[in-house]
């Protein structure tokens, strides 16, 4: 089966005083998004998962809506920072010169999951979808942390931190996974569908 991981659109910041920060998408991000559906509109996709956090269920309504399927939420792929009481995109951080990307990008902070409790319950939920899908293509919808973390594995990495290499905005990393156990890296933050846009990618480019 093709299992394609799909990173987020861009989140709006927030910070709240009580509870999970879980922020909804910014205006950006809902282009994002739909250029996202247009892209893999033409495509077979058997299946869409996506991380109950708020940012990966609007990043994925947009493409189940194109094709035609419900959503499955599965909170086994939800990120590492899920119950943190801020979410600060990663390119303010840089851009302000802010204390807490050195914390975020080691995953030490106090509000973070435990990081082999994260990796195992990445890897418990994608080696289920993986069962329950052989020959077909789905899309799971997910976190930086959680592609790096089952991407880094593929590779035979051992990752650190949140990764060893930073997903854009809505990127797609496209997986061939056998239920034998058998996986390899079809691409890697693939994002032909924000080429020229102007929206920004992520860290490091714009569209």
């Amino acid at each position: 089966m093709e299992l394609l991981l799909i990173r987020h659109a861009l989140p709006i910041r927030r910070e709240v005083i009580e509870g999970a920060a879980d922020p909804p998408l910014s205006v950006d991000g809902e282009r994002q998004a739909q250029l996202l559906a247009g892209y893999l509109g033409s495509e077979q996709i058997d299946a869409v998962y996506a991380s109950p956090l708020r940012r990966a269920v609007q990043t994925a309504e947009p493409l189940c809506r194109q094709i035609g399927l419900e959503m499955v939420l599965d909170a086994g792929i939800a990120e590492f920072d899920q119950h943190s009481s801020e979410y600060i995109p990663v390119e303010e951080l840089q851009a302000s010169g802010d204390p807490r990307l050195k914390e975020f990008l080691l995953g030490e902070g106090d509000e973070f999951d435990d990081r082999d409790e994260f990796r195992e319950r990445v890897f418990a939920s994608i080696t289920q979808i993986i069962s329950q899908h052989g020959g077909e293509r789905v899309a799971v919808v997910c976190h930086g942390g959680v592609i790096n973390s089952y991407a880094g594995d593929v590779l035979g990495l051992d990752v650190e931190g949140p990764g060893f290499f930073y997903p854009n905005y809505t990127s797609i990393t496209r997986i061939a996974a056998s239920r034998s156990g058998v996986r390899s890296i079809v691409t890697l933050n693939e994002t032909s569908h924000l080429r020229n846009t102007g929206l920004p990618m992520g860290l490091f480019q714009h569209g």
